[in-house]
């Protein structure tokens, strides 16, 4: 959206200098949907602690207590260009998978956040042979780009019900109500999975953990699409995009022509019409993936029900489906 609104007051010419900045990343396993047709953008959330500042250290760890990177967000974006419809089919990232691709490093089977460990290829892959949903594009957010495009767009609105706070990521929200939050607030609710909120004279914590921060996350989605709807100022609008410069990549087969394109049909979007929805799993005890620790299982056949009505209809055959217990 973005990219099109300073396209329309500056040039095309700035979007494809700006869009030359953004960082692109090849991987191998995309899709290549028909023109016009519905496609699916993996939206990846980045753990990655590479080039953090010292206060960021201080609540989400550095890189010797954390190294590496894994996928704290995996969510696929549904894209139907002929109805303007877009839905989220989010994955709790402790879900028990069968590893696509190269099994050396995190071997057989393992949670789906570390397929992310090399790069998106592999968590492309692992998606595509357990659940049969091709990807077709790739978005890979990290704590900067996220921060820095919140703030870009002047804060977002969020309702806080009550006060709320996170100690592991620096959540601390003090009233209750609706309120502007800025970039940091923005990324410590995102990565919240240790949320607590005062209710009846004291904190309660929050024990739905991965599932909490999933619903916490998609009003954060809405929450950004309603804010940046509002910024037609090319001011704003190009500090939004240097902001995503810094701390989004992409794949390399989008184009300028392809985010002018999706921004010019649905940058009138309304965020209450964005269907979410959950893979749902299950907890269970096991003996043979008890070194995993804690870990969630795909529940069926309700998962195959759920990706059916994400994607308008049955999705390509699962050459290596998800384990059980």
């Amino acid at each position: 959206v973005a990219l099109a609104l300073v396209a329309m007051g500056t040039g095309y010419a700035y979007v494809q200098f700006r869009f030359n900045q953004v960082t692109k990343v090849t991987v191998k396993h995309l899709k290549k949907a028909p023109v016009g047709q519905p496609f699916n953008v993996l939206l990846i959330g980045s753990d990655s602690r590479v080039g953090e500042s010292a206060a960021d250290a201080a609540h989400f760890g550095n890189q010797s207590n954390a190294g590496g990177q894994r996928s704290d967000v995996v969510k696929i974006v549904h894209i139907v260009p002929a109805t303007g419809q877009v839905s989220v089919l989010s994955i709790p990232r402790d879900t028990v998978i069968a590893v696509a691709g190269d099994t050396s490093q995190i071997g057989k089977y393992n949670r789906i956040n570390a397929t992310y460990n090399t790069g998106p290829d592999q968590l492309v892959q692992t998606i595509e042979a357990n659940f049969g949903i091709p990807i077709e594009h790739i978005v890979q957010v990290d704590f900067e780009g996220l921060r820095g495009a919140v703030d870009a767009i002047g804060g977002i609105k969020l309702n806080f019900p009550y006060p709320a706070k996170d100690a592991f990521t620096g959540l601390d929200i003090t009233q209750p109500g609706c309120q502007s939050v800025n970039g940091g607030y923005s990324l410590a609710l995102a990565r919240s999975r240790h949320y607590e909120y005062y209710k009846n004279g004291y904190w309660q914590y929050d024990g739905t953990s991965d599932f909490g921060r999933i619903q916490r996350q998609n009003a954060f989605l809405k929450a950004v699409i309603n804010q940046a709807e509002t910024k037609y100022n090319p001011l704003t609008l190009n500090a939004f995009v240097g902001s995503v410069v810094q701390g989004v990549t992409i794949d390399s087969t989008f184009s300028v022509a392809d985010l002018v394109s999706l921004a010019r049909q649905f940058h009138t979007f309304a965020s209450q019409t964005l269907a979410t929805a959950t893979l749902p799993t299950y907890s269970q005890d096991s003996s043979v993936f008890g070194y995993l620790g804690s870990v969630l299982y795909v529940q069926q056949p309700q998962a195959a029900q759920v990706i059916d009505q994400f994607l308008g209809g049955t999705p390509d055959p699962a050459t290596t489906p998800p384990p059980d217990p």
